[in-house]
């Protein structure tokens, strides 16, 4: 690995067995608050969701975005309408391999860590 491929390494999002610190947060506020966690990181249909947790019969797809820096805007703006559209489609195929979780009432959200905030929108799209 070059000097220039380790600095790139470096200035990613820290890392714990493919959890960024963010998604780990974000895990934790969702199971304080009584959310199981189902999944994190799952890839479907080429896509990926960063979070999937129920709580009795609320279903919610979590999209994590964090931003260290005060450039280009709020992290939940990170989350575009082909963000959402592609989080959408993975969410379905997930849900399409699980019958049992049908009847749930299904959110999406958005975890948007900045500067060391966490601040949760429920039902963001």
């Amino acid at each position: 690995m070059s000097v220039a491929d380790n600095s790139t390494a470096l200035s990613r999002a820290p890392t714990f067995f493919g959890v960024n610190a963010a998604e780990r947060r974000a895990r934790n506020h969702y199971r304080l608050r009584g959310y199981r966690v189902l999944g994190t990181n799952v890839w479907v249909a080429g896509y990926e969701l960063d979070l999937v947790v129920r709580r009795g019969r609320h279903l919610v797809f979590c999209e994590v975005k964090e931003k260290t820096g005060s450039r280009f805007g709020d992290p939940a703006e990170m989350v575009t309408p082909e963000k959402q559209r592609r989080v959408r489609r993975a969410a379905e195929v997930w849900l399409a391999a699980r019958p049992e979780l049908h009847d749930l009432s299904v959110r999406f959200d958005v975890v948007a860590v900045e500067a060391g905030a966490l601040r949760r929108i429920s039902a963001a799209f």
